[in-house]
């Protein structure tokens, strides 16, 4: 059985919720497909995301598929890069690799998302805040273990309950809709390794 751990972001800032979680949480309630789902929610901290990252990918994984918010954002974006570059500009990790590629399809994923209805596209910068940081782990950790893990990172817009506790105009997409986006990316990722 394939094994995929899915894991988002605590409330942070303004914000007292977190849509990839909200998403995350949403998707377990009703999936019941041939996969195994394990879901973390890490802290809104570099250090300590890093380390409980780094000990739940000992577990063994085929994907490990990392969410987080991205408020202004229309669209599922499935990140391709993942930098070794802090807000800060300093490295991540020092004398590591400039940058992780995925090599998984995330064009095709994209295009199986949209051809639900659910707007997608992948995404050739992840920021330089947590994000990224957990992107670029992800990848770091599963080349230096010799791990079989495929990481990917996937933004996901603010959920309306979010746009309307703020009272804003900015975009925003249904928690049932960026669910069902990331089961459709699980079916992609799981056929893609078949």
């Amino acid at each position: 059985m394939t094994k995929v751990l899915l894991t988002a972001f605590e409330p942070y800032d303004r914000w007292p919720d977190n849509s990839s979680w909200m998403s995350l949480m949403e998707l377990t309630h009703w999936y019941d497909g041939p996969v195994e789902l394990v879901t973390r929610r890490y802290p809104v901290n570099l250090l300590k995301m890093s380390e409980r990252l780094r000990a739940d990918l000992q577990a063994g994984y085929d994907f490990a598929i990392h969410c987080g918010q991205a408020p202004g954002s229309t669209q599922m974006r499935l990140e391709n890069v993942g930098l070794n570059l802090r807000t800060d500009g300093a490295e991540i990790l020092p004398d590591a690799p400039a940058a992780y590629r995925s090599k998984l399809p995330l064009a095709i994923s994209a295009q199986k998302i949209r051809d639900a209805g659910i707007p997608a596209a992948v995404s050739h910068h992840a920021g330089t805040y947590l994000c990224n940081a957990a992107l670029y782990l992800s990848h770091h950790y599963s080349a230096a273990f010799s791990m079989r893990t495929q990481s990917l990172f996937v933004h996901v817009p603010l959920a309306p309950s979010q746009v309307a506790r703020e009272n804003s105009d900015a975009p925003s997409m249904s928690v049932p809709m960026t669910s069902a986006a990331l089961a459709i990316l699980i079916q992609s990722l799981v056929a893609s390794a078949t």
